[in-house]
């Protein structure tokens, strides 16, 4: 069975830093784009960060450029995503996905999702 796993969520004051890992499991997930996207309360969900297979590639959306790095180790099979000098905007479920077509900011671009991590940002 296919399996993505976050963890690393949790409640951090503004200005604080989370480390979030995407974990995966019943396949090789080293030739697929990985991606981290977020859904806050009553919003859609959006894209946050996506980076290429080999790690060569990354990008990032605009509300989270320069504070938010994407990492991954293919010999682990997970996905990082260190978030710094986070904003109460942040709080959202944060979802991380992989597709083999490619480091898209869309969904239908990613193949499997995970369940999601939480994420409070306290002002």
């Amino acid at each position: 069975q296919v399996q993505l796993v976050e963890s690393g969520g949790g409640l951090v004051q503004a200005g604080g830093s989370l480390r979030l890992s995407c974990a995966a499991s019943g396949r090789s997930f080293s030739s697929y784009a990985k991606g981290w996207f977020r859904q806050a309360p009553g919003k859609e969900r959006e894209f946050v960060s996506a980076i290429s297979w080999s790690g060569g590639s990354t990008a990032y959306a605009d509300s989270v450029k320069g504070r938010f790095t994407i990492s991954r180790d293919n010999a682990k099979n997970t996905v990082y995503l260190q978030m710094n000098s986070l904003k109460p905007e942040d709080t959202a479920i944060y979802f991380c996905a992989a597709g083999v077509r490619g480091m898209g900011s869309a969904f239908h671009e990613y193949d499997y999702w995970g369940q999601g991590t939480r994420v409070t940002v306290s002002s």
